[in-house]
């Protein structure tokens, strides 16, 4: 672990920049803590209907998971402004100096919010081939003849195992009368 003295003069300075660079972790605190937030404001706000039977109730799995969040989100930063670092593991090859592949993530965010809007009006079977097919093609996959054949197998097959198998019921769309 190396300390400020043992940085070069350039990463010593007082930039916020070069701080918040330094402290990158701290984001994910944030995101925990944001979440962790949610997570309680729901389950204190929600309204049980249902008798419960005995101290387990609906409230209690979401307000512990929230309350593991906020602490988790706590420690996490406690750590980070003491000077702990999360360690690259051995086999990344993810070069830093490297920008960021924005256009893969706007694609991803784009396929993925395009399914959340098509999946009421075509259902989960049409949004999710999409989805899949678009993951694909976001993330580089140039085969036009396989993609969209996989993507909607995979669609199917997770629309059945969730709709039939599991009892989740999910928009069939147009095809609520084939499926």
């Amino acid at each position: 672990m190396t300390t400020r003295t043992d940085l070069p003069p350039a990463e010593t300075g007082g930039e916020p920049r070069s701080w918040l660079r330094e402290h990158s972790e701290l984001g994910v605190c944030a995101l925990l803590l944001a979440l962790g937030v949610l997570v309680l404001t729901d389950a204190l706000t929600m309204d049980v209907d249902i008798a419960q039977r005995g101290p387990v109730g609906p409230k209690t799995v979401p307000i512990v998971v929230g309350a593991g969040l906020l602490v988790i989100a706590a420690l996490l930063a406690l750590d980070v402004l003491r000077g702990g670092r999360g360690q690259a593991e051995g086999g990344e090859d993810i070069d830093l100096s490297e920008p960021a592949d924005w256009r893969t993530v706007l694609l991803l965010a784009g396929v993925f919010l395009g399914s959340a809007v098509l999946i009421e009006p075509l259902g989960f079977p049409v949004a999710g081939a999409l989805l899949f097919w678009g993951a694909a093609f976001a993330l580089g996959s140039r085969r036009p003849d396989r993609d969209p054949l996989i993507a909607a197998g995979l669609s199917l097959v997770t629309y059945t195992v969730f709709n039939n198998l599991l009892g989740v019921p999910l928009p069939g769309g147009p095809l609520m009368g084939v499926l």
